[in-house]
């Protein structure tokens, strides 16, 4: 499971920039198309975060839908899955949104 050490690094750099700073928040993106599953970072977080700075912090994930624009028809779509295809039926896309992986923001107390 790579989101225990995805979440072992957020914490880690959080506290790591934040220093002795508590955390009140974290807000974080993850992209429906980044290949990290959201629910499994949220049940590693707190027992990550177990004796840091960032222990009984608020963890909000935004998951924003994958987007792709065709090169043929030039739509832009929402995608749901891992198969990028349009809906005109080409497979040449380019993924715009769904591939995000990263800290929206820290709120200290």
């Amino acid at each position: 499971m790579h989101e225990l050490a995805i979440t072992e690094s957020i914490v880690s750099g959080v506290v790591e920039r934040m220093g002795s700073t508590r955390i009140a928040s974290l807000q974080l993106e993850i992209g429906a198309l980044s290949g990290v599953v959201a629910d499994s970072v949220r049940f590693c977080f707190e027992l990550v975060a177990e004796g840091t700075t960032v222990q009984g912090a608020r963890l909000d994930i935004d998951e924003p839908r994958g987007r792709i624009a065709c090169a043929r028809c030039r739509s832009e779509t929402e995608i749901n899955g891992p198969v990028a295809l349009c809906p005109c039926g080409n497979a040449d896309v380019e993924l715009l949104a769904g591939t995000e992986l990263r800290i929206r923001s820290v709120e200290v107390m």
